[in-house]
């Protein structure tokens, strides 16, 4: 399972970030692990310096095996919240997509 983790420009992507929320993603995602091939999250701050609530945005977008990518987007107020919105919104896709294909 390949992580890719992107920001946009009002967002610094260092190297302690990306380690986090990879770390995140694979424990958040562990028991998917066998049935995904790559995970792209992509962080951004949609109104850069100035001030708003629910400006922190973050695309979550699974690639499952032979099946078609599924994308997620959560806004709030800090990168955190937003990740772990995006996170909590695509574990509960994969879980319906996963027993929905198990039930067929």
């Amino acid at each position: 399972m390949k992580v890719q983790i992107n920001t946009d420009k009002n967002i610094e992507g260092h190297a302690r970030l990306e380690a986090y929320y990879s770390g995140e993603l694979e424990k958040g995602l562990a028991r998917f692990e066998d049935k995904i091939t790559r995970i792209e999250v992509h962080f951004g701050d949609e109104n850069g310096e100035k001030f708003s609530l629910q400006d922190k945005k973050c695309v979550i977008e699974v690639r499952p095996v032979k099946l078609q990518p599924i994308t997620v987007t959560e806004h709030a107020d800090t990168l955190e919240k937003a990740f772990s919105g995006a996170l909590a919104k695509v574990k509960k896709s994969l879980t319906t997509t996963f027993e929905k294909i198990k039930a067929h």
